[in-house]
C-alpha cells in the first residue's frame, strides 16, 4: 500500500509541470504548452520549457485554457483577472471576486501575467511620479575647421541640449556657443564669439492647456553685451497634439535684463507671444521651429524677435545629421551694432537617453 501512494505521489509529481501548463492551440491544430507571459493582441509570448519564448501570432490562435492567473485588459479599458478559456472568438475568465466574466477575442487589448502585471503598475506608476533624474534624453553637437598656410582661419560651434518630457511635464536645458579667428591678412582677429544657454519648464495644466517658466543667458562680444537675463513665463495651448506633431502657441510677460560694455545696461518689461512647431516627417526626419516676439513695456516700440529651426535626419540609433538656423533681432541696439544676429550651421548629431513613453 505505501509503495502504491509512492508510485501515485511520483505519477503526479511527473505529470504536474504538463497538466498545470498553460495550452495554446492553433489554428493549423499544432499545441503549445508553457506558460503565457504576454499579449499585446499581435503577438502572443508564450515561455516553454525547452524551447524558452515563444512568439505566436494572434490570428494564429485558436483556443487558450490558462492555468495561472492572467490579466486581461480590454479596449474599453476595462482589466479582468483570472484564469481564461477562449474559444471559438469567444473569452471566458474565471474571476475570484465576480465569478465568471466573458467577452471576445476582438475585444482584448492586453494580456499578462501576474508578473507582467506588477511590472507593468511598476512602470506606469514610474511615468506618473518620475524622479528628477528620469527620461532625459538630448543631444551634442559640435563643430570644428581650421586652415594653415595660406589662410590661418579657425571656427568652432558647439550646441547641446537635454529634455526630461514626461505626460506631466517637460524640463528642457540648453547651451551653443560659436567662435571663429581669422589671421590670414595679419595679426588674428576674432570674428565671432557668443555663448548662451538657459532652462525652460513647462506643466501640462490638461491635456491642452499647460503654463511654463524659462530663463535665458546670453553674452555676445559683437553686439557689445557682456550679459542678457531674461525670466518669464505664462501659459500655453496644444493646437495640434499627435505622434507625430506638436504645434503651440503660447503668451505671458518677460523682464529683460542687458549689461552692455559701453558701458550701457537695460532693464525692461516684456510681453511675449510665440510658436513652437514640431514633426516628424518619418522616423528618420523631424523638423522643429520655435518663434518668439517679445516686445517693450518699458519703452513702448521697442521690441526683440528670436527664432531657430531645425532639421536632422537620423543616420544610426545614436547618430543623426542636422541642420541649423538661428536668428535674434533687436529693434534698438547700441550704437554701431547691426540689430540682426543670424547664424547658419550643419554637422553631426549625437544622441543620447530616452523619454517617456
Amino acid at each position: 500500500m505505501y509503495r502504491a501512494w509512492v508510485a501515485l505521489i511520483w505519477m503526479i509529481l511527473l505529470a504536474s509541470p504538463i497538466v498545470l501548463a498553460d495550452q495554446v492551440v492553433l489554428k493549423n491544430g499544432d499545441r503549445l504548452s508553457g506558460a503565457i507571459v504576454k499579449s499585446d493582441a499581435k503577438i502572443l509570448i508564450l515561455k516553454s520549457e525547452f524551447a524558452g519564448d515563444v512568439n505566436i501570432q494572434w490570428d494564429a490562435i485558436d483556443s487558450i485554457q490558462s492555468t495561472q492567473p492572467l490579466y486581461v485588459g480590454l479596449k474599453d479599458g476595462e482589466t479582468i483577472a483570472g484564469t481564461i478559456t477562449m474559444m471559438d472568438g469567444k473569452l471566458l475568465v474565471e474571476t475570484r471576486d465576480a465569478g465568471a466574466v466573458s467577452t471576445t477575442k476582438g475585444a482584448i487589448l492586453t494580456v499578462r501575467s501576474e508578473t507582467e502585471q506588477a511590472a507593468y503598475h511598476a512602470e506606469d506608476d514610474r511615468l506618473r511620479n518620475p524622479r528628477l533624474t528620469d527620461f532625459w534624453s538630448g543631444y551634442l553637437d559640435a563643430g570644428l575647421s581650421t586652415t594653415r598656410g595660406n589662410s590661418q582661419v579657425l571656427n568652432f560651434a558647439l550646441a547641446a541640449k537635454a529634455m526630461r518630457r514626461t505626460t506631466r511635464d517637460v524640463i528642457t536645458v540648453y547651451a551653443n556657443s560659436i567662435f571663429a579667428n581669422n589671421g590670414t591678412a595679419g595679426p588674428t582677429v576674432t570674428t565671432a564669439n557668443a555663448i548662451g544657454g538657459g532652462v525652460r519648464m513647462e506643466l501640462n495644466v490638461t491635456n491642452r492647456v499647460f503654463i511654463f517658466g524659462f530663463t535665458d543667458f546670453l553674452h555676445d562680444q559683437f553686439q557689445r553685451l557682456d550679459l542678457r537675463n531674461v525670466l518669464g513665463g505664462g501659459i500655453g495651448y496644444h493646437v495640434v497634439k499627435t505622434k507625430a506633431t506638436l504645434f503651440d502657441v503660447y503668451g505671458g510677460g518677460a523682464y529683460d535684463q542687458a549689461f552692455y560694455s559701453i558701458p550701457l545696461t537695460r532693464r525692461d518689461g516684456e510681453i511675449l507671444a510665440g510658436e513652437s512647431l514640431s514633426h516628424a516627417f518619418n522616423e528618420r526626419t523631424k523638423f522643429s521651429e520655435r518663434f518668439e516676439v517679445f516686445p517693450n513695456v518699458s519703452t513702448v516700440g521697442e521690441y526683440r524677435t528670436t527664432f531657430d529651426a531645425n532639421v536632422n535626419s537620423k543616420l544610426y540609433r545614436w547618430l543623426s545629421w542636422q541642420i541649423s538656423f538661428n536668428d535674434g533681432y533687436v529693434s534698438n541696439p547700441p550704437g554701431g551694432v547691426k540689430k540682426n544676429d543670424m547664424v547658419l550651421s550643419t554637422g553631426l548629431h549625437l544622441i543620447f537617453g530616452r523619454t517617456a513613453q
